[in-house]
């Protein structure tokens, strides 16, 4: 895999080098005022918060028909990811990127379909059963080749952190299939396989994974389930089950229900979820219920 970290970073950096014109530029955002409710017992302080966020952009041709870019992303001022990529066309896309999930098993850790948030977000603090790698510094590879796809990710830290997804749509028309496998350092391997179906107004979509650990009695064996309905092409709803069996513990139970609106560059959204034996401690359960309003721009 160093091979390949040094390849890749070789390729993209000389392929940036080659004469462009970078023509491609572009400034997008949005406002986003959430208000949330949680747990009695809990301390939440003001449930009335506004999230904002911009994302810069720009790209350029390249003399060898490539395409190069860059992305920034800012989230209430403060850096949160960016990527600088290589679009090579019918080669794929390679990109080192920091904080954007764009490929390996971290980019399919969840592929439940949502109108809003995960089942997890907010009740699970630990993304329990969530198998995933480290995303900063991460030299990332996709490409599609017919009915084929494949999504490569390489993280060289203390410990290198390595990923591999395929996924197949040519079974049957609206179904795709993946199946995905990593390391997590050293010693934590990962695991994930799903199915995600549309027909007409509705997606479903089914995903199992594993986190094993060697040496330790903290592996995890996840198994989701979600369904999605778009009742017309303003308003969607969706309900999402996951749940953890914990190797110690009580299994973690998750569910939750979004909706969202939008008209425009304006949406409402709900979200509603719970988790039971959170982190495999029995009786600890949790709720967490969000009303918002974004603005994009």
């Amino acid at each position: 895999m160093n091979k390949l970290t040094k390849l890749g970073l070789a390729t993209l950096a000389g392929s940036l080098v080659a004469s462009s014109a970078y023509a491609g530029a572009s400034v997008t955002g949005k406002a986003k005022i959430e208000y949330k409710s949680q747990d009695d017992d809990e301390v939440t302080g003001n449930p009335l918060t506004i999230d904002r966020g911009l994302v810069f952009a720009a790209s350029g041709d390249l003399d060898n028909g490539m395409t190069a870019g860059y992305l920034q992303k800012l989230s209430a001022g403060t850096h949160t990811s960016s990527e600088a990529f290589l679009d090579m066309g019918d080669a794929g896309k390679i990109a080192v990127a920091n904080g954007r999930s764009g490929a390996g098993i971290r980019a399919y850790r969840y592929v439940l379909p949502t109108a809003g948030e995960e089942a997890w977000d907010d009740v699970d603090t630990d993304d329990n059963g969530l198998a995933q790698g480290g995303d900063t510094g991460a030299l990332y590879y996709t490409g599609s080749f017919g009915a084929v796809g494949v999504s490569i990710a390489s993280q060289k830290d203390d410990a290198t952190d390595s990923s591999w997804v395929l996924t197949y749509d040519g079974l049957v028309d609206g179904l795709m299939v993946g199946y995905g496998q990593g390391e997590n350092g050293e010693t934590t391997d990962l695991m994930t396989a799903f199915a995600k179906y549309t027909v007409g107004s509705i997606t479903a979509a089914y995903q199992v994974s594993e986190i094993d650990t060697t040496g330790t009695s903290s592996d995890e064996e996840s198994t989701g389930f979600g369904v999605s309905f778009a009742v017309n092409e303003n308003m969607s709803i969706s309900y999402n089950l996951w749940d953890v069996d914990m190797q110690t513990g009580t299994d973690e139970e998750s569910a939750g229900l979004s909706a969202s609106y939008s008209m425009g560059g304006m949406s409402f959204g709900l979200v509603s979820n719970s988790t039971d034996n959170v982190a495999g401690s029995s009786g600890d359960n949790d709720t967490f219920t969000e009303m918002n309003v974004t603005f994009a721009f």
